[in-house]
């Protein structure tokens, strides 16, 4: 079973946070995030995972009414509260088997080592339906 783990920061000032953490927490951090993506390729479990850039880079496209085109705007929406801040995808034989590796994501050390303790959203990733001979 194929899992998305997506890590929501939350808004704050418009960004995340670690603007404001040291260059220690914040090498804590990412530190942490590698070792456990090594950790999760070598039991053979992540598919991938990705930080994401903050929102102020977000864009939305949506296709044109008249023909088609990308029109795009400024992302996400003023009044969110959270913001995806990176993913992995793992593939899992349980649920509960996402949710451990959701909940170790959300410990990653922040200020002062910390755990951040952010929240991890679990979603199945969707197989498409069996194709007929």
């Amino acid at each position: 079973m194929k899992f998305m783990l997506m890590m929501n920061a939350p808004r704050g000032d418009g960004d995340y946070g670690v603007k404001h953490w040291t260059m220690d927490e914040l090498k804590a951090h990412v530190g942490f995030m590698k070792q456990l993506n090594i950790d999760l390729k070598k039991d053979g479990v992540l598919v991938t995972a990705e930080g994401l850039a903050p929102p102020g880079q977000a864009r939305l496209v949506r296709a044109s009414a008249k023909d088609g085109s990308p029109e795009v705007t400024d992302g996400p929406f003023a009044e969110a509260k959270e913001f995806l801040a990176g993913y992995w995808i793992v593939d899992v034989e349980t649920p509960e088997q996402a949710y451990a590796i959701a909940a170790r994501a959300s410990g990653a050390p922040g200020p002062g080592g910390k755990p951040i303790r952010i929240a991890v959203e679990v979603r199945e990733v969707m197989s498409a339906p069996p194709v007929e001979p």
